[in-house]
């Protein structure tokens, strides 16, 4: 990889503006909800854009007010299939939030908490033993609660790949940890997940407008041929 500095990553998403209000998982925290309910919104955008994300998170929370454990658990998994229906293999995401919040419930007496309370390796270990949560899921919670950690989403993924930064989750997230300053991480991940949107598209990507074009091995390899 070439050397990529944390000004080059300022300067590239200088281009960019990111709205807050376009993430789920941030807007939600923003508006101080409990651990479980973000947790439930972030679960919502796996694999789903955060539009219908949302529409389907503003669905759920207009039927059963409060997203809690037991609110879930109120539904019938017909009536959770249909609010979830917009987004993509919803009667398998209404089981998991099912299992979900009955693990909660059994587990943890219905509630997350303590979670805001545990050091960080910890919080994340714990998140990751609840059903329907991976690495990514795990980390956009933990950042939006304050924590060190840095969410590798699809985009993060190919914009890391394309600059030649190689390897999974766990590499590529430490790689923008050791770059990054810990007050910065929050807005770098947003940053250039709406750099992957507006530039570094998966298809057509707009390389002469990209300040990385330089240190990019994807752009320096289809210059070369």
């Amino acid at each position: 990889m070439m050397d990529l500095t944390r000004d080059d990553v300022i300067k590239a998403l200088s281009l960019v503006m990111v709205n807050e209000r376009e993430f789920l998982g941030r807007w939600v925290f923003m508006n101080n909800v409990t651990v479980f309910e973000g947790l439930v919104a972030v679960m919502l955008t796996q694999n789903t854009s955060d539009k219908v994300a949302t529409r389907v998170y503003e669905r759920l929370k207009g039927r059963i007010g409060s997203i809690t454990p037991n609110a879930i658990l109120s539904l019938s998994r017909g009536e959770l299939e249909d609010i979830l229906r917009p987004i993509g293999s919803f009667r398998q995401r209404a089981s998991r939030l099912i299992e979900l919040a009955t693990v909660v419930n059994e587990r943890y007496g219905g509630s997350l908490e303590f979670i805001r309370n545990m050091n960080t390796e910890e919080a994340r270990r714990t998140l990751m033993s609840l059903p329907g949560v991976g690495p990514k899921t795990a980390d956009v919670v933990l950042l939006n609660l304050g924590r060190p950690v840095f969410p590798v989403d699809t985009h993060i993924m190919r914009i890391s790949h394309r600059l030649g930064i190689m390897g999974g989750y766990e590499r590529v997230s430490a790689f923008w940890i050791k770059l990054m300053k810990p007050n910065e991480y929050l807005m770098v991940h947003l940053g250039l997940i709406a750099f992957g949107r507006a530039i570094c598209r998966s298809r057509k990507p707009l390389c002469s407008n990209c300040p990385f074009r330089d240190k990019c091995r994807y752009y320096m390899s289809n210059k070369a041929s």
